[in-house]
């Protein structure tokens, strides 16, 4: 197998911890791709993933992985033991609805402030700006910071009692969020020791 990524970057980061927890990473060929130099946008990449973003899963067969949910969801059944997106329906029902609220109420919501009310990647890659929408985006990403928060006083896990790719999106959405200059507010003090006890996790510390 084969992952096109730009190593760093926060999904990029999502799918190297998932093959760190699952034990593949020496499964997998990395291939860097320039995001920052836009190697994304040149014809060949995007002829393996039309919306020109990282990363991307290439099977021994040809058949391109695009997603990080959709990337995870493979390499968890690869040994036919799920461990990061559930086994049961109503755990695998759980876990995909909090990875999701993760990307969206986090994750996306950072990365939307940090592309449109920062500098973002530069004037090369950042063609359109909308900083209102940015500065908006600042605020959900807070909101789901509280959210987060209030859910993790009552249970070890986004999804319940397992770790799982919840907990993986979420937790690098925190660091994307660092690294964008959105604090992690200090009351919350049940985000602040769940990101504690994620942090050093052997698969993402080896990642």
């Amino acid at each position: 197998m084969k992952i096109y990524d730009f190593k760093g970057f926060p999904n990029p980061a999502r799918v190297r911890i998932a093959l760190a927890e699952k034990g593949l990473t020496n499964r997998v060929e990395f291939i860097p791709v320039n995001v920052p130099a836009g190697e994304h946008r040149l014809p060949a990449f995007v002829a393996k993933n039309p919306s020109a973003a990282v990363p991307v899963l290439e099977l021994d067969d040809g058949t391109m992985i695009s997603e990080c949910t959709a990337i995870t969801e493979y390499l968890d059944h690869l040994d036919g033991a799920p461990t990061l997106t559930g086994s049961s329906p109503k755990q695998r029902a759980v876990i995909h609805m909090m990875q999701r609220r993760a990307e969206a109420e986090l994750m996306d919501a950072v990365a939307t402030y940090f592309h449109h009310a920062t500098p973002g990647l530069g004037a090369k890659i950042e063609l359109y700006q909308n900083r209102e929408w940015g500065e908006k985006s600042r605020d959900r990403a807070l909101a789901g910071m509280a959210y987060f928060d209030r859910l993790l006083g009552s249970q070890p896990y986004l999804a319940g009692d397992e770790f799982s790719m919840a907990d993986i999106t979420a937790f690098v959405g925190l660091g994307f969020a660092d690294f964008a200059k959105i604090a992690i507010p200090a009351d919350l003090a049940n985000l602040h020791a769940w990101r504690a006890r994620i942090a050093v996790r052997p698969g993402v510390t080896a990642s």
